[in-house]
């Protein structure tokens, strides 16, 4: 069962590192989700910037520490992503464009909410008679 349930938390952290990379493409069709995103952008950001722990990668190593386990060794991205998904020497490049993958999300957000807001009488239109 303490396989499971760490490899259960391995997915969640996966599911968690894809939603802050493309859950802005979500606010496209549900605007409000975009709260939700900032809050996760944030956090993705503070995580790997500030020396702050990331919850998921807690409850891992715990996990992992229940099975007799060491602790991921430097941690959850280090472990499973870098040199794996991209090497590590990419990193500065895979962080810039995440980010520009985020703002541009924000930005296609920001323009179909205006869109849905902007009534049509608001002179954008002209009528041909």
């Amino acid at each position: 069962m303490l396989g499971f349930l760490t490899t259960l938390t391995t997915g969640v952290h996966f599911l968690a590192l894809l939603y802050i990379g493309l859950g802005g493409f979500l606010a496209w069709f549900w605007p409000k989700s975009i709260f939700i995103h900032i809050f996760f952008a944030l956090w993705g950001v503070a995580v790997n910037v500030l020396p702050l722990a990331c919850p998921l990668t807690e409850f891992e190593d715990y996990l992992r520490g229940l099975r007799g386990l060491e602790p991921l060794p430097g941690g959850f991205n280090a472990y499973y992503i870098y040199d794996t998904l991209f090497p590590r020497d990419a990193l500065p490049v895979v962080g810039v464009g995440a980010l520009m993958l985020v703002l541009f999300s924000y930005l296609g957000a920001y323009v179909r909410w205006r869109a849905r807001t902007v009534p049509e009488s608001s002179g954008t239109r002209t009528m041909a008679r």
